[in-house]
């Protein structure tokens, strides 16, 4: 059995879609990362970067536990576990594991940042708007989308067969209203947004405690825990 440490963040959403798609069973553990639970002694054994989602998987490597943090090496992780949506040969698995680096070294940094700083920055207390920052962040998420309209000019799916590569972008790309991006030239895009979005799993996994997802922008304790922290 699988122990997973969650809450609905784009990231989180990446392992929810990915044990719904692998049909792997699980114990959620909500963190309430508004709270700061994150940052609790228990949790930081799993995720000593205090970040969210981790997981433990008692069936381990070995039939040993293992205790997986970071979002990208759970799913490689899991994919490898399956046999599933990782790519069924070394040609396949460079393909898939690319896409899921750009995502993890790219789109998700970028597009959090541009959700910061349009969205959260300015209704802190005092406000910050810092137009260059705002230009910076949602110029360069939009480039990047624009990379990936262009990948998928040609194909469904980044890495051909659908893949841990699409779970991982397609958790954040669909955020791109609050990204303040404008796709109405980015065609493909938009029909792949959709295409992943049709998916049952997709829809199980983005669905899990979706009711917990608060509004960063008016909870100002939230704010001083997740911004606050040095």
């Amino acid at each position: 059995m699988i122990d997973l440490y969650y809450w609905p963040t784009p990231n989180g959403w990446k392992i929810t879609i990915a044990l719904a798609e692998m049909g792997l069973d699980y114990n959620l553990h909500l963190v309430n990362i508004g709270t700061g639970e994150q940052f609790a002694p228990d949790f930081l054994k799993i995720s000593p970067n205090n970040r969210m989602p981790a997981i433990v998987d008692s069936d381990g490597p070995d039939g040993k536990p293992i205790s997986i943090f970071e979002s990208g090496a759970i799913l490689q992780y899991l994919a490898r576990k399956t046999g599933k949506f990782g790519g069924s040969n070394a040609r396949e698995q460079a393909e898939v594991e690319q896409w899921l680096m750009w995502q993890m070294g790219g789109l998700g940094p970028m597009a959090g940042q541009a959700h910061h700083f349009l969205k959260y920055a300015p209704s802190m207390e005092p406000s910050n708007i810092l137009p260059y920052a705002q230009d910076r962040y949602r110029n360069e998420t939009s480039r990047l989308l624009g990379v990936l309209n262009k990948r998928l000019a040609d194909r469904d799916y980044v890495a051909g067969d659908y893949s841990i590569a699409d779970m991982a972008i397609w958790s954040w790309a669909s955020l791109w209203e609050g990204q303040e991006q404008d796709i109405s030239d980015k065609p493909h895009l938009a029909a792949y947004l959709d295409r992943v979005a049709a998916r049952e799993a997709v829809q199980i996994g983005r669905a899990i405690a979706a009711e917990s997802r608060g509004n960063l922008q008016n909870d100002k304790a939230a704010q001083k825990i997740l911004f606050g922290q040095k």
